[in-house]
């Protein structure tokens, strides 16, 4: 196992000898690593933590520590970390809580950039991105694919919806649309369909259209919300896609951003 002689590893860490830990990182109890992971130096591991192979970790990160909740009274909680993550520097990560399930859970193939917060009992999706200095309440979701700007607040319970893109400094305190594109730059609005990000993602150009289609109903008619999603489901099956975008809006606790 290669760790450099000024690592701090607690004896009860599981690591196994395929990692690499650099020069002053610390490794506390609790944590379990999978294979081929890299924390490059000056890296704090806190536990309950699980970690699963092939993350890189950069320097001055601070994952798997006690969150940022005044309620919080010690109860074993648990940080559980996918596959193939890049985490950059400066990034936190906490535990959950009891009161919010306990766990804070990161995907697989995400990229975290610097300076970035994700908070208690928050859930990340595979390839999702959060841009440099993302700032996540307790309780956040951001599902599968989707980018969170850079110095984005985001509230808590809100959920960013698979495939979104919101652009940099946009604050969130409601619902982002899955695959549109949210935006503060003269209001926080959804202001169209992702396109290029769905093209890049394969999806088909009739795929691509009946999203359009729906989010015309929704965003751009005289329709309210109950109005727009009463004439999409009146108008048949539209393809998993459209389903996904109804369901979201169908189960949004804090509204949508139109």
């Amino acid at each position: 196992m290669n760790i450099h002689p000024t690592a701090i590893v607690d004896p009860s860490a599981k690591i196994p000898a395929s990692c690499s830990i650099g020069p002053y990182c610390s490794v506390g109890a609790g944590v379990e690593m999978g294979e081929n992971c890299e924390l490059v130096s000056h890296v704090v591991l806190g536990g309950p933590s699980r970690f699963g192979s092939d993350n890189k970790i950069y320097p001055f990160a601070v994952l798997g520590m006690d969150p940022q909740d005044i309620t919080y009274a010690g109860e074993p909680t648990r940080l559980e970390v996918g596959n193939h993550n890049v985490i950059r520097e400066y990034v936190t990560l906490t535990r959950g809580t009891a009161k919010g399930g306990g766990v804070t859970r990161i995907g697989s193939h995400v990229l975290i950039m610097a300076y970035t917060h994700i908070g208690h009992d928050c859930f990340i999706g595979d390839h999702v991105m959060l841009v440099n200095a993302a700032t996540l309440a307790g309780h956040v979701t951001v599902e599968e694919w989707a980018v969170v700007g850079a110095l984005c607040p985001v509230h808590q319970y809100v959920r960013v919806g698979a495939h979104a893109y919101v652009g940099g400094g946009t604050t969130l305190t409601r619902d982002v649309l899955p695959y549109s594109m949210t935006s503060a730059e003269r209001d926080t609005h959804a202001y169209m369909l992702n396109k290029v990000g769905l093209q890049r993602r394969g999806f088909s150009r009739e795929r691509i259209a009946r999203l359009h289609h729906a989010f015309k109903v929704l965003l751009a008619s005289k329709l309210n919300t109950s109005q727009a999603l009463e004439k999409l489901r009146s108008e048949g099956a539209q393809g998993d896609d459209v389903e996904v975008l109804l369901r979201f809006v169908e189960s949004s606790q804090r509204g949508i951003i139109k």
